[in-house]
């Protein structure tokens, strides 16, 4: 299965969170299902199909596949603690999602793309893979032919300090950041119920 490169706001509308900041302005003008019949649909949710809401909301706010999100999960259940927390955790830790938290980026997918493009160094040797998971302690920075992109300087302009978390150092003059640690739950503001996706993997 390829990862999915569609247009984000009707999925967006169907799962009911922003799966990209600029979605956010399609749900206020339509906060319901895209579809001839979506503003009539409703009813309850079965348990089954809101444990599966929330995993397909994890999987396209991060942009992740069911496989690698399998093994995600695998991985979580082994660590200690509270496996939907371990999970959070993992995802958080991506190279593509921390390029985003830190505010080189507008998006995760425009992330990706930068890490795909070869643009980044971690710990001073490139790396081009989206899920490369970071450990504490770790340096990202970009390339120096990479420093003047106006894509990244834009994003940074946009990106408040207040908005940019505790867990991640940026030095935003000098294109880098450090990757602190991986942050507790608390600190991710992301609308979904881990929860709800350690029970539907544990039936």
């Amino acid at each position: 299965m390829a990862r999915y490169l569609g247009p984000t706001a009707k999925v967006s509308r169907r799962l009911g969170v922003a799966i990209v900041p600029k979605d956010e302005k399609y749900l206020e003008r339509r906060p319901y299902p895209p579809g001839q019949h979506g503003q009539d649909k409703k009813g309850k949710m079965s348990e089954y199909a809101m444990q599966l809401r929330e995993k397909q909301k994890m999987k396209y706010i991060y942009g992740v596949l069911e496989r690698q999100f399998r093994r995600y999960f695998a991985e979580a259940s082994r660590m200690k603690g509270v496996t939907g927390e371990n999970l959070v955790k993992i995802l958080e830790s991506r190279l593509d999602n921390v390029v985003y938290r830190a505010g080189f980026a507008v998006s995760r997918p425009a992330a990706r793309q930068l890490v795909t493009h070869c643009h980044l160094l971690v710990n001073g040797k490139k790396v081009n893979i989206p899920s490369y998971l970071l450990r504490p302690g770790d340096v990202i920075e970009f390339r120096e032919k990479s420093k003047n992109l106006e894509v990244v300087r834009d994003a940074l302009s946009k990106k408040p300090d207040s908005q940019i978390p505790q867990w991640i150092q940026v030095d935003k003059a000098n294109l880098r950041a450090v990757f602190l640690n991986a942050p507790e739950r608390s600190e991710v503001q992301e609308p979904f119920n881990e929860q709800l996706v350690v029970e539907l993997y544990s039936k």
